[in-house]
């Protein structure tokens, strides 16, 4: 099959556009963050790693974002999941990976609780779990609860970043650092301790908070939040390639 850009319509007539690779082992899954698409370095560069070497990889973009129809403001954590679990049920067979960057690193939890026996592992780069309830002031709060949305500064583009109290509430009715994560497959997590958007400390807590006993943190010292340096890539690669090689997830 062809890994160009692709299109699956949805019954309410969203189109999520994907790129697929069809080979063998676990299906690779990747879940970009907030306002990202899978046009990203680490998106593609994974998908370009699991190309030549011939393992399955799905790319996406939420509805809403990159080249998907919708409106981002209509876009939730619950909505997006749908759309995650739909597009691997359709396109792929077998055990899966999921690796989350940011808010994917919080969207993978919730798509690996749907997925079952399927989920694999898990890789988080810069996890973002529950950010609606660690990343927001109580005045914020009170704000996206009267309906109000938020707008950030963006350090990534021109345009100020949106929180819309759509998002607000869904997240805040999906938080996960609360208490056990009834998920029990390998995972990986890294996260840059020069971060300025997620604390580091929240991969420790995700991985105190997983049930899976086999968890691991690796910490970049000089790494920031985005963690796609070369260096960065590589770390995210030979991770997955580990995992693989140690037969964990083959």
């Amino acid at each position: 099959m062809t890994d160009t850009i692709q299109f699956h319509e949805l019954p309410d007539g969203r189109r999520l556009a994907y790129r697929l690779h069809r080979g063998s082992g676990p299906a690779l899954v990747f879940l970009p963050g907030y306002m990202s698409d899978m046009a990203g370095s680490k998106a593609t560069a994974l998908f370009d790693w699991a190309k030549s070497r011939n393992h399955s990889c799905l790319l996406l973009d939420y509805s809403g974002c990159g080249e998907s129809s919708g409106s981002f403001a209509d876009g939730t954590l619950s909505r997006w999941c749908d759309e995650v679990v739909g597009l691997i049920e359709a396109l792929t067979e077998g055990p899966v990976v999921v690796i989350g960057s940011s808010m994917g690193g919080w969207l993978m939890l919730l798509v690996g609780e749907a997925l079952g026996e399927r989920l694999a592992g898990l890789v988080g780069i810069a996890s973002a779990p529950d950010f609606t309830e660690w990343g927001r002031s109580a005045q914020d709060k009170v704000r996206l609860q009267a309906g109000e949305t938020l707008l950030d500064s963006n350090p990534y583009g021109p345009e100020p970043m949106p929180l819309h109290p759509g998002f607000f509430a869904v997240g805040q009715a999906n938080l996960r650092l609360q208490g056990e994560i009834p998920i029990d497959c390998p995972t990986r997590l890294l996260h840059g301790q020069r971060d300025g958007d997620v604390p580091w400390e929240i991969s420790l807590r995700l991985a105190e908070a997983l049930r899976s006993d086999d968890v691991q943190v690796t910490l970049v010292k000089d790494g920031d939040h985005r963690l796609s340096r070369d260096k960065d890539i590589a770390l995210l690669l030979g991770q997955v390639e580990t995992l693989i090689a140690e037969g964990i997830i083959s």
